[in-house]
Formats: C-alpha cells, sequence, structure tokens
C-alpha cells in the first residue's frame, strides 16, 4: 500500500490491524495459543502488543520465512506437543467471526482439514495466456477461498512434508493438503472477512469496523 511498514502494522481505528486479528483469536474459548511469524525486527513489537492489549493466548514470535509456507512450516515447529489442531489465518483479515472459527475447528477436528470460503459472486471466466475466454465457469460450484484455513495437526504436517520432498510451493496451505489426497471441507464464511492489502481495502475496512459484530 506504499506504505513503509508491513501492511499488518498500519492502523485501524488507531489500532494496528494484527492487534484487530490476534483479538478475535483470544477470544475464541476453542483457541488455547497464538503464534505470530514475521520478521525479527518485529518481535519486539509483538510482544510488545501481548503485554498492551491483553493477549494472553499470544506467544513469543517465530521467525517468517520468504514464502508464506516457509512461515507456517516454522510456526509449526514450535506448537505445543499437546497442540492437535492448527488454524492458519491471515494477519490482515480482522473481520473474522467467532462462529467461523469455531466452525472450521470443529470441521477439521471431524473431517481432517477445512476452508473457510464464500460463494463466487461474480461470473467466471477461464482464459488462455493470451486473455482470449476459453469458456464461462459454472459459477454455482466456485468459492472464493479465505482464512482461516484449519487442519488436524498432523495433517498440515504430513502436507508440508509432501511439499518439501516434491518440491511443491503454494501460497494456500489447503492446496498442499489437497496434494497428499484430502479434500478440504468449505465453512462458508463471510464476505466482510476480507483481506486488506490496497488504500482501498483499508478505507472499506473503516467502515465495515463501525458496524462489525465479532
Amino acid at each position: 500500500m506504499g506504505a513503509a511498514i508491513g501492511k499488518q502494522f498500519l492502523l485501524l481505528a488507531g489500532k494496528p490491524i494484527l492487534v484487530h486479528t490476534l483479538e478475535r483469536f483470544q477470544a475464541c474459548g476453542a483457541v488455547d495459543e497464538i503464534i505470530v511469524a514475521t520478521r525479527p525486527s518485529s518481535f519486539p513489537l509483538i510482544t510488545e502488543f501481548a503485554s498492551v492489549f491483553g493477549l494472553t493466548k499470544l506467544r513469543p514470535p517465530v521467525e517468517g520465512g520468504e514464502r508464506r509456507q516457509d512461515s507456517v512450516a516454522n510456526a509449526l515447529r514450535h506448537l505445543a506437543p499437546e497442540a492437535d489442531i492448527v488454524a492458519v489465518h491471515d494477519a490482515v483479515r480482522p473481520f473474522v467471526r467467532l462462529k467461523e472459527i469455531e466452525q472450521s475447528i470443529e470441521t477439521a477436528r471431524y473431517f481432517g482439514a477445512s476452508v473457510v470460503a464464500v460463494r463466487a459472486k461474480d461470473t467466471m471466466k477461464l482464459a488462455s495466456t493470451d486473455g482470449r475466454v476459453e469458456r464461462t465457469l459454472n459459477r454455482a460450484s466456485l468459492w472464493s477461498v479465505q482464512t482461516p484455513q484449519t487442519f488436524r495437526r498432523q495433517v498440515l504436517l504430513d502436507a508440508y512434508a509432501y511439499a518439501a520432498a516434491h518440491g511443491v510451493s503454494a501460497t494456500d496451505d489447503s492446496f498442499l493438503a489437497e496434494q497428499t489426497g484430502l479434500s478440504p471441507i468449505i465453512v462458508e464464511g463471510s464476505y466482510e472477512n476480507i483481506k486488506i492489502t490496497t488504500p482501498d481495502d483499508l478505507l472499506l475496512a473503516e467502515l465495515l469496523l463501525q458496524r462489525f459484530v465479532p
């Protein structure tokens, strides 16, 4: 967004976006611990958030990697031994609701993996590399995937082991699980659960926050 700091540290109603996001998981009774993967230079700030905002579930931050999956892999290595369910969430999605977190956890516990998603609203076209439309996709079966993406711990460990062994790279954790033959279950989410990545997103977030009910 042209900012000198990470998007997750931009202020939303006077508070960092990341803090809004962390507060959603802090408030969820099904969540026992929270681990943030980030650059080491941000460690003091994350630690400060824990004390200033009463984030008692927040554990010491861990180093992020060049890719999303590198960050998640490192966070996995720092989980409590008894943790059996892992929810992976974007730092800049502060409008996730408690029921979405809870449902994703319960669904993953039963089926192995879940993804929060919303039904596609726009007509989707499949195009060639030169921009020619090849066909119109059936919107009824298309979903826009959000986060959290939640897994039994061993399912996610197996997915990451497979990715490492086969050189698979992805920006979506559920895609890695799919490569092992698992079909994650969709938990229908909310269109308000936006990912704040542009200045327009931030303006929209300020409006959403005025009426957001966790």
